[in-house]
Parts: C-alpha cells; structure tokens; sequence
C-alpha cells in the first residue's frame, strides 16, 4: 500500500514528522529573525486582526512563504538523491503542495473570522439607531466577505482537484505494484477483489478523509493561538469558577472526553467490519465458482455462507446501535456546550456581539478539529478494515504470518496458508515468492 507509492515508508514517514516538527520549531523560535536577516520586515506591529485580503501578503505572509517552500525543496532533494522512487514527484512534491493548500484553506478561515468582529460590533451599533454606522459602512465589509469566499472557494477546488488526481495516482502505484506479482498471488483468496475493489475503496476514502485529517490538524495549528487569545474574556465558568484561560481549558476537556467516550464504545467495530468484509468475499466467491461449475454454489452451502453474512451484519447493527447512541448524544450536547460555557459572560457584559461571534468560530473550528475521530469514527473503521485486507493480502506473498482473523478464516476454509518457496529459481519473482497450499476440495 505504502511502499508502491513512497520511498521507504518506514523510515519517510518517521523523517516527514520530524522534519516537520523541527521546521515548526524553528520558525517559532526563529522565524522573525531569520526573516528579517533576509530583508522582511519583522516582527510587524501587533494591532487589531487585519481584514481583507490584505492579511494574506502581510510581511509575515511573504515570508512564510519563502521559508514553507526552502524548507519543503530541502527535504524533497534529501529523499530524490537518498533514494529515488518512481512516484517521487506525486508522493512528495505532490504532499508538500496539499499541505500548503490546505493551511491557505485554514488562513481563509482565519481571515473570515477576523472579519466577524467588525462587522457584527457595526451590526450591533448600527441596531442601536444613533446614525454611527452607515449603509456603506455594513456594504463595504460584506464585500469584503464576498472577496474572502471567492478565495476560499477557488483554494476548496483547486486542492479537491489535485487532490483527486493525487490519490488515483497512488491507486494506481498499488495496482501496478500488485499486478507485478500477480502469477504469485492469484490463487489467494478473493486476490481480484482486492487488487481491483479494496485498492479503489482505499483510494476514495483517503481522498476525504486524508484531506480531512490534515485539515484538522492544520485547524489546530491556526485558531489555537486564536482561541487562547480570545480566553482573556471568559474568566468564569458555570459551577468551576473563575480559572486562568477558561475557554481554552474548557474546550481541551470536553475535546479529550469526547473522543475518549466514542473510542471505547466503537473499540469493536474494526474486527468486525473486517469479519464483514471476509464473509462476504467466501459468499461471493461461492456464486462465482457456480457460474460455471453446477456442483457449486449448491443450496446447503450458499445457506451456510449466507447465514454467516446475516449473523455478522446483525452484530454490526447492535454495536452500532450502542455507538450511534454515545455519539448522537456527544454531538447535540456540543452544539450547547460553548452557549453554556458564555452565559456568565454574556450576563455581565464583558464581549459584545462581534466578540461573541469570534469565540463562537474559533471554539467550533478548534472543537471539530480535537473532534476528528469523532466525526470520522465509521468511515475510519472502514478505512482499517480494508487496510487489514490488503495488509493480509501482502503478507501471503511476501511470506509473512498472518493475523488472527486471517488465519482463523483460513483454517475454517480448509487451507489457503501461503508458505516461502525455500529457494526460488532464478526469474521466479525472488526471495517474496509464495506457493500457496490450496485445499485438494477447492479448484
């Protein structure tokens, strides 16, 4: 899955979080300097939030830029020379591009959400009737919005775009990895089925869900900073009191609480989603071989096979039903969690409706973000259950020992347990080819 479309997996993934994380780390800690030895002028005044479009080529703008791509290009000419890959140019330039993308896509938000305040502290003011605020005043700064979302639309499409084109190209690294090995692994269970369906379903959802998880994680890394600036209004708390940094301690909690609550109560449903996957491949396979030998696909048997299909489908049914109960449960509390967090705020005056706005935002974004697994628990479950497919599927031609599921479908079945060929002979695929010990009942 890794190796056909990333050099080295192992040890590229591990090097892509710390180079990642020393560059985060040098920009925080040196970033102004380094760029103003450069000729950008910083640090830059601190103010009120700048709105408009004007906040995306800021000096500090300008220069992260610079330093996103420089640091990027260094890490991409380390892996090009180190160990070069056919699909290097998609599978690191091509991330190095999404992840930029993406964290536009969050600046987008930033930006409308410094947009928030202003505007709803004129709509507040102008509601007061003293003449303050003028039409053109309200008109000018829903321009501005106008401005912002055509951009925030024109980044969604171009990232979902590569996006896509990125993801069939991996699709299609697996394939061409697969299908090079195909005369080894064409008599493994439902081999087709992986090569062709798992691959595809593998591709779609690492579409979305990658996607996803990089925004969230880029969210964080954004509207953090925002969140705890704009704590400095909420000093209490119903029931706790006053605490430093309430918002922000409040939403760390409810965030951990949550993914904790829905990761133990769905803890089940990975195995099981597996099991699914596998006993409706035995059925499948079975009307198969009855297409063309009328001795299969007989009565008793297809009974059999469909019985385990009913039975794991209702075990799924009852362990979502608990799942979706927890879940539905988190998720209407969430939408009142914020309201009830402001209203000894909001009873004493200290923010005013544009403010409101701006903590309402940033604690939304930032809880959806902490809230990741919660919102992409089933599609997740999905994501294992066909990473585990394939996982075994790769471990019979390499010679690997399976998983327990794996070996335990196997042994029901009869056989199917793939063993290293001792020496292979020249030109018969090397030291990962497999034979497998098919059941002498099975064609």
């Amino acid at each position: 899955m890794f190796e056909s479309f990333f050099p080295k997996p192992k040890v590229f993934f591990p090097s892509v979080l710390l180079w990642a994380g020393l560059g985060i780390l040098v920009w925080y800690g040196a970033g102004d300097t380094l760029g103003a030895a450069v000729g950008f002028a910083l640090p830059e005044p601190e103010g009120e939030p700048i709105v408009g479009l004007s906040y995306f080529y800021t000096q500090s703008f300008l220069w992260f830029y610079v330093y996103y791509t420089v640091w990027s290009l260094a890490f991409a000419a380390f892996w090009f020379f180190y160990s070069p890959h056919k699909w290097q140019l998609w599978s690191i330039l091509g991330s190095v591009f999404i992840l930029f993308t993406t964290y536009f896509g969050v600046q987008v938000s930033v930006a409308l959400n410094n947009w928030r305040r202003p505007f709803f502290d004129q709509f507040q003011q102008a509601l007061t009737g003293d003449g303050s605020v003028s039409q053109a005043d309200l008109y000018g700064l829903i321009l501005i919005f106008v401005q912002i979302a055509f951009i925030s639309t024109a980044v969604f499409v171009v990232t979902r775009f590569f996006v896509s084109h990125y993801v069939f190209r991996w699709r299609t690294a697996m394939n061409n990895f697969y299908m090079e090995r195909w005369p080894r692994v064409r008599n493994i269970e439902g081999a087709s089925q992986r090569v062709q369906e798992d691959t595809m379903r593998f591709a779609s959802i690492m579409e979305g869900l990658g996607v996803a998880f990089v925004d969230a994680v880029m969210t964080l890394v954004a509207f953090l900073p925002i969140l705890w600036a704009l704590s400095q209004y909420v000093t209490e708390l119903p029931v706790v009191g006053e605490i430093p940094h309430a918002l922000f301690i409040a939403l760390l909690f409810w965030a951990a609480f949550g993914t904790g609550l829905l990761a133990l109560v769905g803890i089940k449903l990975p195995g099981l989603e597996f099991r699914n996957q596998r006993v409706e491949a035995a059925y499948r396979k079975e009307l198969v071989y009855g297409e063309d030998d009328a001795s299969r696909a007989q009565p008793p048997t297809t009974r059999e096979l469909f019985e385990n299909v009913r039975k794991n489908y209702f075990r799924l049914y009852f362990h979502y039903m608990y799942f979706n109960i927890a879940r539905g449960f988190y998720l209407q509390a969430d939408n009142i969690y914020v309201h009830i967090l402001l209203v000894p705020t909001i009873v004493t005056g200290k923010i005013t409706l544009g403010i409101w706005q701006q903590i309402l935002t940033a604690f939304g974004q930032v809880s959806n973000s902490f809230q990741f697994l919660i919102n992409s628990w089933t599609t997740i479950v999905e994501l294992i259950s066909i990473y585990k497919r394939l996982h075994a599927f790769e471990a019979v031609f390499r010679g690997q020992e399976l998983d327990e599921i794996e070996r335990n479908y196997l042994a029901r079945q009869g056989g199917g347990f793939a063993q290293p060929i001792p020496n292979p002979s020249p030109g018969e695929g090397g030291p990962d080819a497999v034979q497998t010990l098919e059941d002498p009942k099975r064609p």
